[in-house]
């Protein structure tokens, strides 16, 4: 899977994709019609054929932190780009992309961690600072300013065993690759298809509302990943237990006809599949689906342990069996959805 571990170790935080997006325009465009880049930064990727119009939506960008100040020491303090358990960022090393285009290396602390003392109570992200070593004018020096934004940075793409992955950005990079897979697997098919990976999801979804209002599709289905609840004793979305399809989340009810058609491949193709009902979360599904005059619209998920840190953990059959039964799917694509 050299392809997944390219796309985890591209950076990408939400309004700064453009590394990941030529990965994927390069990897994409032998397998469709037309690409192009529309102007929120999406990549738009057309198979031309004949109805339904189907959209598949992953986003490209990942969590990150975005610069906010510095001090004459040279702390510099971060804002958070997506939501970020506070706790997983302490001791994390970082990588600031400044404005001179160097890689500038620093670590995540705050007072009492760096002076060695015991840390009573969880700190709050304003407690939190980015520690390089130098002060504000050697920053400078290098091109370290507001606004630079700081990757995750020790925490590649990497085989636990043949079966699990670990790395950063598996949230969103996992529907990146599967998107680029089912475009290789369904080149030669003859339904009309848009591959569409979309920007800032992480902040808002905002890529999705506006190249679903340009597409206009039949009806559309977001690939992405989720959390998973495996560690209590009746888990619904486990590592190993194959792809979840949302059927509510805090913004949205998947649409019930795609949900069917997904429940019926699976169970005629002895593909494993969960259910996602949460009180968290949303995902491109969201906006698509109130795009226009509406747009029936669901979400595949991976599920992804330590999701939203700087290091997750995937099992590769689940993402081999989304593949699969979206593939199934999309072979004969139904022509019209009725709830």
């Amino acid at each position: 899977m050299e392809l997944l571990k390219k796309l985890v170790e591209a950076y990408g935080v939400s309004g700064n994709e453009g590394e990941v997006r030529e990965l994927i325009k390069n990897e994409i465009s032998k397998c469709v019609d037309e690409v192009h880049t529309d102007k929120l930064g999406n990549l738009v990727a057309h198979k031309k054929g004949k109805l339904p119009r189907v959209m598949l939506a992953a986003h490209m960008d990942e969590i990150g932190l975005i610069i906010k100040r510095i001090n004459e020491r040279g702390k510099i303090v971060f804002s958070t780009v997506g939501g970020i358990e506070v706790s997983a960022l302490i001791g994390q090393k970082v990588s600031i992309q400044t404005n001179k285009k160097n890689q500038l290396l620093g670590v995540i602390t705050l007072d009492q961690m760096s002076s060695g003392d015991s840390i009573k109570e969880l700190p709050r992200v304003t407690d939190l600072y980015i520690d390089t070593g130098l002060d504000r004018e050697q920053l400078a020096e290098l091109g370290v300013e507001i606004g630079n934004y700081v990757y995750f940075y020790d925490s590649r793409y990497s085989l636990a065993t043949n079966e699990f992955i670990i790395g950063k950005s598996l949230d969103n990079r996992i529907g990146c690759y599967v998107l680029i897979e089912l475009a290789k697997l369904l080149k030669e098919n003859k339904n009309e298809i848009f591959y569409v990976f979309t920007v800032q999801e992480e902040i808002g979804m905002y890529g999705a509302r506006t190249s679903a209002y340009t597409i206009d599709p039949s009806w559309a289905i977001a690939v992405d990943a989720t959390t998973t609840d495996d560690v209590y004793a009746t888990p619904t979305r486990s590592l190993k237990g194959g792809p979840c399809i949302t059927v509510k989340d805090a913004g949205m009810l998947g649409n019930k006809c795609i949900n069917d058609w997904l429940r019926e491949i699976a169970k005629k193709s002895n593909i494993p599949i969960q259910y996602d009902v949460s009180e968290y979360g949303a995902t491109d599904a969201l906006t698509i689906s109130l795009a226009r005059g509406g747009i029936p619209s669901t979400t595949v998920s991976i599920p992804v342990r330590n999701i939203h840190t700087a290091v997750g953990m995937a099992h590769v059959s689940d993402i081999k069996n989304t593949i699969k039964l979206l593939e199934l799917l999309l072979r004969k694509p139904p022509l019209v959805c009725v709830v």
